[in-house]
């Protein structure tokens, strides 16, 4: 089982076998569907398919976002391209099924025995099996670009389903020895080679909020005797997501460990925290009419957090940070409080919070169309109305994401005539995908490092 459960499926023999089934479906349904037709004339029903196929996407990608506002931006264009051989092979698999089953009448076409039945469900059968060809290969293709289940065990979840329960051994304990400050530290022998992570919940002690577990990664020099007290980074994933994204899609665990390895098993302490309550829910991580949920992020969470685990209180010592809607999240939380989150790792980050494309449905569902109450919260607004001395944020955006590029532009010019100390960086090769915010982490972990005085 393990074998299965570590297949990569962005890569390798997975993706080999999805081309070969797409272009042997895609030739079954061409032949069967194009037979009669000369070779022109083929290239005339291929290319009509196609252009419907992308007709149908591009209606149905409105849709979602203009009239049911499922999703707040749009989505990235990679993503709609390759679901049109999806749809252009659906296409073709109905006039399969129609010169199938829609030449005659169905019992008309039993002379006797049910042979010709039996034909007719294998021909389905075999269409069916060319249509889901293609879809594997589209379905393969804009999993990779998302970057969120590289293997197996990531799609099926198994492997974040096995990490253990915050055990008593990892929290602070009552009446323990203190935490020695970092910077009067020194690594003891015999710490562990990899961090660690558990889950646990966080309650909603001021704000009433219920979340999903968190996840929590401990650097081995947690596992020392005495412990450091240890910086803390508090993450957030994308909407819709979980805060299980940030181990498969943002590889946070061999991210982590490989800072740690690089300054002698030292680094922050890493709480994936749920703002939202569900895949599909949206909380803008505001108090809003939706739920309290800026409390639970700068109340409920930070005291959770300083209760349970050794950690530096020091608000110097703590950030933010996330992908997407996670890292709006994170720009509102180190602009509304700086006093708790003194620096943010923003990467590929909206210009403000938002549950749909169009901004006053957002305000309506949040504010109850209160425009001055939803821009109060803003991280524009507070970075156009206060100053951020000492405090930091690290920006990052796949190059080939427009959009948020812009987006990263716009918030980190207003963040420096806040006063913020600020970087920004186009990730190479990257979209708006975990490839921006996985291959960003090392950039924005050292920038954390200078300010935090961790060492190499």
């Amino acid at each position: 089982m393990d074998f299965i459960e570590d297949i990569r499926l962005v890569d390798g023999p997975v993706l080999w076998v999805a081309w070969a089934a797409a272009a042997a479906g895609a030739a079954y349904l061409l032949w069967k569907s194009g037979r009669r037709h000369t070779p022109g004339a083929t290239a005339v029903v291929v290319g009509s398919a196609l252009l419907l196929g992308a007709g149908l996407v591009a209606g149905v990608h409105l849709l979602l976002i203009y009239v049911l506002s499922v999703f707040p931006e749009e989505l990235p264009w990679e993503t709609l391209a390759w679901s049109v051989p999806g749809v252009a092979a659906l296409l073709f698999w109905l006039l399969r099924l129609h010169g199938i089953w829609g030449r005659r009448p169905f019992l008309a076409a039993i002379p006797g025995p049910v042979l010709p039945v039996v034909h007719r469900i294998r021909a389905t059968a075999v269409a069916t099996a060319a249509l889901l060809g293609v879809l594997l290969l589209s379905a393969v293709q804009i999993n990779a670009y998302f970057g969120l289940n590289h293997t197996v065990s990531d799609l099926t979840g198994t492997a974040v389903a096995r990490i253990p329960v915050l055990e008593d051994a990892l929290r602070k304990q009552p009446g323990g020895a203190a935490a020695v400050p970092l910077a009067e530290w020194t690594a003891p022998n015999g710490l562990p080679p990899d961090g660690t992570v558990r889950k646990a919940t966080i309650p909603g002690t001021a704000s009433g909020f219920q979340s999903r577990d968190a996840y929590i990664y401990f650097p081995p020099a947690y596992r020392g005797t005495p412990r450091p007290a240890l910086p803390v980074l508090v993450l957030f994933s994308g909407q819709p997501g979980a805060p299980a994204d940030w181990l498969t899609g943002g590889a946070l665990r061999s991210r982590m460990d490989r800072f740690a390895a690089d300054h002698g098993g030292v680094a922050p302490i890493a709480v994936v925290v749920d703002p939202n309550g569900s895949a599909s829910g949206n909380t803008l991580c505001m108090d809003s009419r939706i739920a309290k949920a800026d409390t639970f992020l700068s109340r409920d969470v930070p005291d959770w957090i300083r209760a349970t685990l050794d950690v530096d209180a020091d608000p110097h010592q703590w950030a933010v940070g996330g992908f997407s809607y996670g890292a709006t999240c994170a720009m509102e939380m180190v602009t509304r409080h700086p006093e708790v989150y003194s620096a943010a790792l923003a990467f590929s980050s909206e210009k403000e919070p938002s549950l749909a494309k169009e901004r006053r449905k957002t305000i309506d569902a949040s504010f109850g169309g209160d425009t001055a109450a939803f821009e109060a919260q803003t991280p524009l607004r507070l970075m156009q109305e206060r100053r951020y001395e000492g405090n930091a944020v690290y920006f990052g955006a796949g190059e080939r994401d427009p959009e948020f590029i812009e987006y990263m532009a716009l918030l980190a010019g207003a963040a420096r005539r806040a006063g913020f100390a600020v970087e920004d960086h186009r990730i190479a090769n990257a979209g708006h995908s975990w490839e921006a915010a996985s291959r960003g982490m090392p950039g924005g972990l050292d920038f954390l490092a200078q300010r935090w005085g961790i060492k190499r």
